[in-house]
């Protein structure tokens, strides 16, 4: 089956979970390579706005590389020493099937870790683009994991308050809320706003 092309200079919504629900992180350890495999396949080809991981989920918001943005010496692959094109679909699936390959090796497991192919929406507005954004950080919230966003360690939101060096989009992020102050009441007043979206 062809693997749907991802569009370069345009914005998605990526996720997927686990097989029939089932944890896709099982220690804190598995969170830190998947992140680090993300940064191996994924930083070539695409910016990062956006990202949480939960034990059988994961979010990400990226923004596809054009061709011409794209340092092709940084490029890794899973299967194949060099494709003959270079897709942001195929270093998608090069991610998760090399998380994949490492998470049965370590626990023994057999089969598929992921429910299906990652699925993706097109952001093809500001007003979606922000509402994405917010919904993403708040996923921990969301699933009762924690009180406070900030006491949450696997999503993009403490990387969008600090100053330390990210590869995150963080001021571009921090700009579709107009200022920091705005981005953390937004994210504090969630619920309330979400009444307001569709």
């Amino acid at each position: 089956m062809e693997i749907q092309a991802i569009e370069e200079g345009c914005l998605y919504h990526i996720f997927n979970r686990g097989n029939n629900s089932e944890k896709i992180f099982f220690e804190e350890e598995n969170y830190r390579y998947f992140l680090k495999l993300l940064k191996k396949y994924i930083h070539p080809v695409a910016d990062i706005y956006a990202y949480c991981l939960l034990q059988n989920h994961f979010h990400f918001l990226v923004r596809i590389k054009e061709k011409k943005e794209i340092d092709f010496q940084k490029l890794k692959y899973s299967t194949v020493d060099k494709p003959i094109e270079v897709s942001a679909s195929r270093q998608f699936s090069h991610f998760l099937n090399a998380y994949s390959q490492a998470i049965n090796k370590k626990f023994g497991r057999t089969g598929s870790l992921f429910e299906k192919r990652f699925e993706r929406k097109e952001i093809t507005d500001e007003n979606y683009l922000r509402q994405v954004i917010l919904y993403i950080n708040n996923n921990p919230l969301k699933h009762n994991l924690v009180e406070k966003l900030e006491d949450y360690k696997w999503s993009s939101y403490n990387a969008h308050l600090s100053n330390s060096k990210t590869s995150l989009k963080r001021k571009e992020v921090i700009e579709i809320f107009d200022d920091i102050e705005n981005f953390i009441w937004c994210h504090r007043n969630y619920n309330f706003l979400n009444s307001f979206f569709d």
